[in-house]
């Protein structure tokens, strides 16, 4: 097994780019589309079992939870993208101490992240929703973080390892696990919520118990001799240079996980202020007595899931590109290094125009699924909002494939400030100024349409970046041809 598996990582320089890019991209899609499906059908099941409110306090949860985790893929992104570029030069003892070390980062920081958290959880909590969520919101977001927090280590763990299962010429190893873990948790979801009425901590349990059984089963491949890369005790002590080296490319995932939880926290807040005050917007404040920041809170949830499933296909896309590129970048083949690229830029872009096509012309039947729309007035209230604000939040969707493509590149090639660069315009150069300038003068529509605007503009600047990085490449690729004919 691991003699085919070493196999693969050569063929990384020689097969056809289209062919090396369905082998990795695949299995990544379906295993991304199977995550990002579950924590829909999770916040289906909370619906439905709990109500909208619910789904506000979930709502409320998404940024902590992209904090927590934007450690785990730090190191696991970082890790993974070195990892491919030393198989690439022929170092598999080098990807081995990545390995190592990459497991020690994500222990030391789960337990951190895990023991702050739990601290200040109440504080927190007020923070991320303005201080101005109700209490029954807040409460099901308080008894859902206790439950993931003690599992943070886990998820860290889990992630991380299944980043460096793909790196290392597993691909369909890594899917199988996510899926699995998607299956665990569709199954004990209801079982949980309905079956035992522990409402969003059923949620949560079956999501740590998920991660934990898809864990023992990433151990059990690293201490096998038939696996390719493997855990060595030599290689479970930090080394500076490699921690330096997985943090600094590490860098740009996290930070656009963190930019995007402050980001969602302003928007949170936004809503809760100036949600229904607006001209244009389909619910006034006048409709209800009390609760209406709180109805476009949850409706903006149900659309981050929505735009997050088809951010993840594109996402696998681009996963299937790292090992592809990477490893070729190490070998300096930079002729097969663009074409993985142009490849999988046409690829996600394809998937960001159909997402555009579904969010365009068919948004209320995607607000219907997480909303039973006879429930309460409240809910029915929410889907008139998904309706509205899902088509204009996507208006330059199809463009959003490209961007998010481009920011991976830049990572797999070892440019950390230019992945750092793209990781953040979006998010705090252009979303969080539109934010809080249209809100409060436009209401919920200034906050929706914050969202394309700012998506263009980074589109803008990473097609800027991309431009000057492609023809640097072609000159090195030019510059190696002239001196092999000489």
């Amino acid at each position: 097994m691991a003699s085919a598996v070493q196999n693969n990582t050569v063929s990384l320089g020689t097969d056809s780019i289209g062919k090396l890019l369905a082998r990795y991209a695949i299995p990544a899609i379906i295993a991304m589309a199977s995550s990002s499906l579950y924590h829909i059908i999770d916040s289906i099941f909370i619906g439905h079992g709990v109500g909208g409110y619910a789904i506000a306090g979930m709502a409320i949860t998404l940024p902590i939870m992209n904090i927590a985790s934007a450690f785990g893929a730090m190191v696991g992104v970082g890790a993974a993208a070195r990892i491919s570029i030393r198989l690439g030069e022929g170092n598999k003892r080098a990807a081995e101490h990545i390995l190592g070390n990459a497991v020690l980062l994500n222990i030391v920081l789960g337990i951190a992240i895990m023991l702050l958290f739990l601290l200040f959880l109440d504080p927190i909590l007020l923070f991320f929703s303005g201080g101005e969520a109700g209490a029954e919101t807040l409460g099901y977001a308080r008894d859902f973080m206790r439950v993931i927090m003690f599992g943070n280590i886990i998820t860290h763990l889990y992630l991380g390892l299944n980043e460096q299962l793909r790196a290392s010429g597993y691909p369909r190893k890594a899917m199988y696990i996510m899926i699995l873990s998607m299956v665990i948790c569709t199954i004990l979801n209801p079982l949980f919520i309905f079956g035992f009425g522990w409402g969003v901590q059923g949620s949560a349990f079956a999501t740590v118990i998920a991660q934990t059984i898809c864990l023992l089963i990433q151990i059990h491949h690293y201490t096998s001799p038939k696996s390719f890369l493997r855990f060595k005790r030599e290689s479970f002590h930090f080394k500076r240079s490699i921690v330096v080296n997985i943090i600094s490319i590490g860098m740009a995932p996290f930070l656009l996980n963190v930019c995007a939880s402050f980001v969602t926290r302003f928007m949170n807040t936004a809503l809760l202020n100036y949600g229904g005050t607006g001209v244009d917007d389909v619910i006034q404040v006048t409709a209800f007595e009390e609760g209406v920041g709180d109805i476009y809170v949850g409706a903006y949830g149900i659309m981050n899931r929505v735009i997050l499933l088809f951010i993840m296909v594109a996402n696998g896309f681009n996963q299937g590109m790292q090992p592809i590129v990477g490893y070729n970048y190490g070998a300096k083949q930079y002729g097969r290094v663009l074409k993985a690229l142009k490849y999988t830029i046409i690829c996600a872009t394809c998937v960001t125009t159909f997402a555009f096509v579904i969010g365009t012309f068919f948004p209320e039947y995607v607000a219907a699924l997480f909303v039973e729309g006879g429930n309460s007035a409240a809910d029915k209230a929410m889907i008139e909002v998904v309706t509205q604000g899902l088509g204009i939040a996507m208006l330059v969707f199809p463009f959003v494939g490209f961007q998010i493509v481009a920011g991976g590149f830049f990572q797999y090639i070892g440019r950390a400030p230019l992945a750092m660069l793209l990781s953040t315009t979006r998010q705090l150069l252009f979303l969080l100024p539109l934010l809080l300038t249209l809100t409060p003068k436009y209401g919920a529509m200034g906050a929706w349409m914050s969202m394309p605007l700012a998506d263009g503009a980074a589109v803008l600047v990473a097609g800027t970046l991309l431009f000057v990085q492609i023809r640097k490449f072609k000159r090195m690729e030019r510059e190696q041809l002239f001196g092999r004919n000489a």
